[in-house]
């Protein structure tokens, strides 16, 4: 079974990276892109049986830091 994990910086927390492509995209001649937020994504491959409740558990305690990221999971 796998699992994606959809980790971002909640808003209103600073997002240097994500400005940092920003200014980088507008230097390269890209106009209109107002802002931009990075993340990352962490795939799981899990054995049969497990559950979302424990991948939310992984997040909470090692995947993401709850203080300033929000996560989402997907199943399937």
């Amino acid at each position: 079974m796998k699992a994606r994990v959809h980790v971002m910086l909640k808003k209103g927390v600073l997002d240097p990276q994500g400005e940092a492509v920003r200014h980088a995209l507008g230097a390269l001649g890209f106009e209109g892109v107002n802002g931009v937020r990075q993340g990352k994504v962490i795939e799981l491959d899990l054995a049969e049986g497990a559950t979302e409740a424990t991948v939310k558990e992984m997040c909470e305690k090692l995947l993401a830091n709850t203080v300033i990221e929000s996560y989402a999971i997907e199943m399937g």
